[in-house]
This record gives C-alpha cells, sequence and structure tokens, in this order.
C-alpha cells in the first residue's frame, strides 16, 4: 500500500491517514516553537518547505533524537486514540518556574477505528487540513508580537496526557500539570481530519504580576 492509499481512501481520510497528518503537525510545530521562543541557537536550525510555509526545524542530533523518540509514542497512541493533549512546557532554568504553556488538545472520532482504520475513512479535503494546518502555523509564528521576552535560561518539557488505561513505556514519567499561577491564556485556531481535531492554546505568565 502506498502512502497515498494510506492517507485517503477516494476523498475521505483514513485513521492511518490522519495519524501521519496529526503527528507532522506535532514535529513542525514543536520545532516552531523551539526555533521562535529561542530554546536553542538560530544557527543549529535549518529551513524546509511544509504546509506551504518555510519552517525552521532542528538540525541538532541530541534534540532530533528526543523528539523523534517521544513523537514516536504519541503516534502510535494518536492511532490508538488515547491522546487527549500534549503541552510543551517551558521552565526557567534558573527556578524552575513554568513561564509557558503550549496546548494541543486533541479530541477523537472513535468510530473511525473500525477494522483497524483502513476500512472506514472519513470525508475530508487533505489540502482543506492542510490550510487550517498552515493557519495554526502562522499563529504561532505571530505569537511573537504578543508574548513577553524570556529572558533567563531556559529549558522545555513535553507533556501528553492519555486516557488512564493506556500503558505507558517505563522512560516516561507521570508528573504535575505545571500550570502558570494567574497566567494569561490566548486560544489559536483549530485543524481536523474529520477523525482527529487539534486545538492550540498558549498560556505565559503575566509580566504585571
Amino acid at each position: 500500500m502506498t502512502a497515498t492509499e494510506q492517507r485517503v481512501a477516494g476523498s475521505a481520510i483514513t485513521l492511518r491517514g490522519s495519524t501521519d497528518i496529526v503527528a507532522d503537525f506535532f514535529v513542525y510545530g514543536i520545532n516552531s516553537i523551539l526555533y521562535l521562543r529561542g530554546l536553542y541557537a538560530p544557527e543549529t536550525f535549518t529551513r524546509t518547505q511544509k504546509y506551504g510555509l518555510t519552517i525552521l526545524v532542528t538540525t541538532d542530533d541530541e534534540l532530533k533524537k528526543y523528539l523523534d523518540n517521544v513523537l514516536a509514542d504519541v503516534k502510535e497512541w494518536l492511532f490508538k486514540m488515547t491522546v487527549q493533549k500534549l503541552v510543551i512546557v517551558i521552565r526557567s532554568l534558573d527556578n524552575g518556574e513554568v513561564l509557558e504553556r503550549w496546548q494541543f488538545n486533541v479530541e477523537c472520532d472513535k468510530s473511525a477505528a473500525a477494522e483497524n482504520g483502513n476500512a472506514t475513512g472519513k470525508k475530508k479535503d487533505e489540502n482543506e487540513v492542510k490550510k487550517e494546518i498552515q493557519g495554526v502555523i502562522r499563529q504561532i509564528t505571530a505569537s511573537v508580537t504578543f508574548l513577553p521576552l524570556l529572558e533567563c535560561p531556559c529549558a522545555f518539557d513535553i507533556l501528553v496526557y492519555t486516557d488512564k488505561d493506556q500503558e505507558v513505556p517505563e522512560k516516561w514519567n507521570e508528573t504535575g500539570p505545571a500550570i502558570i499561577t494567574n497566567s494569561q491564556e490566548v486560544k489559536l485556531r483549530s485543524f481536523s481530519t474529520n477523525i482527529h481535531k487539534v486545538d492550540t492554546m498558549v498560556a505565559y505568565r503575566n509580566v504585571d504580576d
């Protein structure tokens, strides 16, 4: 079965195709956030074309390996429809304070899981999905106009919320929600494959505290 056959059945997106689309979005969305928020040096990113946009992606081998490992598990959970949300937490290295929280809420139409997701599809033009994702990435890029500067050294964590009955590999540790006290929140755009819907928001520390 070719990649095209996996993604679409006529005008329908299958579960496998939807999973690939959402997993790809997480790859490029996370890379965009890490670049735009200055968590890694600009020279460790390279330009690539995706969704009709120029997106910066990391060339740092250690970071690439980390993201590949995390997103491999996320992709499996997307296919099983057990992911509820993925969160990128940006913390101060000086005191561990949470400064930003990028949250991607995932809604799943579990009826699409029939017969391993390949016999059932949901009608949606993949170009339409691409345009919706393009809008989300554009908003992530534009966020630098309102987010406070990160003036201290920072690190990031990726949190994934799954259904309670989902078995989680030992490399994942349970952790707290990493909430920002008295935060400002901005809801960004969403996109949908009609199987998975992803809503995006960013919360950040109120600098007037």
